[in-house]
Order: structure tokens, then sequence, then C-alpha cells
């Protein structure tokens, strides 16, 4: 009972919020046992292996233009993080452009950023829809949700293994053994995994929004490059059964948080007029 409890607590300390409160409103508190350096680390591995593959590929930044554009861009937003957490202002931040007709874009821990020509080609046409992009991918990073999902999926395993090992003592159907753990996973990812990682996606379009705005870029473009997306999207699985939220769901989200912010816009945007 003793070690239980114990352990209740260490569950209970692993839950912070690893951002601050800003006009955005995501106060979120988090549940993150997976240390930093551990996340950190794999996270630079990753990205190091896929910008070798992509140089090897003859895919990384063959665009210089497009490149420059892309980083002005990201560090245009990269300048405003200090208002979520101070400490990302010297993460070591890296900004890279992938030839590839993929639709997409990702910020690792630590401020590792990639984006694909083809979310440019097809989406992304304008800079504020860039940004809307980017600081969405970065407002990940500042609220640590990689990290974040591995720690749920190390609560995961441990939670499926503990719950075998029960049943394996008080049952002697094999059947009825492999029903169960199989029952509890897929519970287990839709009422735990799923409804946190479609949160996650709010919030990072919450902090992008606001990290668009503070850069002087107009949040409203988040609204029409979903709009696009959702031209784009041939089929997508029903809400409740993905990570993240459907397309309409997010452009109506989008237009209400976007209009909450747009002060920020018009107080900054001044600051870019001439640049």
């Amino acid at each position: 009972m003793q070690k239980i409890f114990i352990f209740c607590l260490f569950l209970i300390s692993a839950c912070t919020s690893t951002t601050l409160k800003t006009d955005s409103d995501v106060t979120r508190k988090q549940f993150v046992i997976l240390p930093e350096f551990m996340a950190l680390s794999m996270a630079n591995e990753g990205y190091q292996q896929a910008k070798q593959k992509a140089l090897e590929n003859k895919q990384l930044n063959q665009d210089v233009y497009l490149l420059n554009e892309v980083r002005k861009i990201s560090y245009r937003l990269i300048d405003e993080v200090r208002y979520f957490r101070p400490d990302a202002s010297d993460w070591k931040w890296e900004v890279n452009l992938q030839t590839s007709d993929e639709i997409n874009a990702y910020c690792m821990p630590g401020g590792k950023i990639m984006v694909f020509t083809g979310l440019i080609d097809k989406a992304a046409k304008t800079n504020d829809e860039i940004a809307a992009v980017v600081g969405h991918e970065i407002a990940h990073a500042l609220r640590e949700h990689g990290r974040e999902r591995m720690s749920t999926a190390l609560v995961q395993q441990l939670g499926i293994l503990g719950f075998a090992i029960y049943i394996s003592d008080s049952s002697h159907n094999r059947e009825l053994k492999n029903l169960a753990v199989q029952g509890v996973a897929l519970g287990t990812t839709l009422f735990f995994a799923l409804p946190n990682s479609r949160e996650q996606e709010r919030e990072a379009d919450k902090i992008g929004l606001e990290l668009a705005a503070r850069a002087g870029y107009n949040p409203l473009a988040a609204v029409s490059l979903w709009r696009k997306m959702d031209e784009l999207s041939d089929m997508q699985p029903p809400e409740f059964l993905s990570t993240h939220p459907s397309n309409q769901s997010r452009i109506d989200d989008l237009q209400i948080q976007a209009k909450k912010i747009m002060r920020l816009y018009e107080e900054n945007k001044i600051r870019f007029t001439n640049n």
C-alpha cells in the first residue's frame, strides 16, 4: 500500500505546465515523466538522421531562395518564443528545407525545424500561411508535446503489462487473457492517448496563432490555410478516432481564436512593415 501511495505521489509530481500563461490561455497541466535530456537526445538523433537521408537523396536545402524565406519567417517566430518560455530562446534552433511532395512540416524537441516544399507548393503559398504552419510546429516543441506523448506511451506500456500479469494469475483461459489484454490496449489508446493528442493539437493551434501574431503575421492566414488543406484531403477518419481535430472543427476554432488575438497582430505588424 505504501509503495502505491509513493507511486501516486510520483505521478502527481510529474504533472506541470511547460509554458507560461499568455493571451492564448494554454495552462493545462501535462504529464511528463520522461527526463528532458532523453527526449532531446532522441529528437536530435532523429533529426540528424532525417537530414542525412535528405542530403544523400539530394533533397536538403536545394532551393536556396525558398530556404532563406522559410528561415526568415521561422526566426521571426523564434524571436517571440520568450513570451511562452524564456529558456527556449537559448535552444539550438535549426531550420531546414526538404524537397518533397509531402504536405508537412515539423519541429522536434529543442527547436529542430524541417519544412517540406510540398507544403508550400500545394497549400502555404503566402508568408502568413507559412508562419501559421511553422508557428504551430514550434508550439508543439514549446509545450514539449513529444516528451509528453513519450511519457504517456511509457505509462500505457506499464499499465498493460501490469494488467496482463494480474489476469495471468486470476484466469486460466488463454483466449480470455488475450482478449482482455487487447481490450485494455484499445481502451487505453482511445480514452487516454487520443483525447490527449487532440488537445495537444488545439494547444499548438492557439499558441501558434499567438506566436504568429506577435511576429507580425496575420493569424487569419491559418483559417485560409486549413480551408485549402480541407480541399486537399480526400478523406479523413471520424474526429473521435483521430489524433487531430476534424478540418471543419479546426477551422471554426481557428476563426474564434484568431479574432481574439488580432489585437496582438495589429500592435506588432508595424514593426515589420518595411521588412
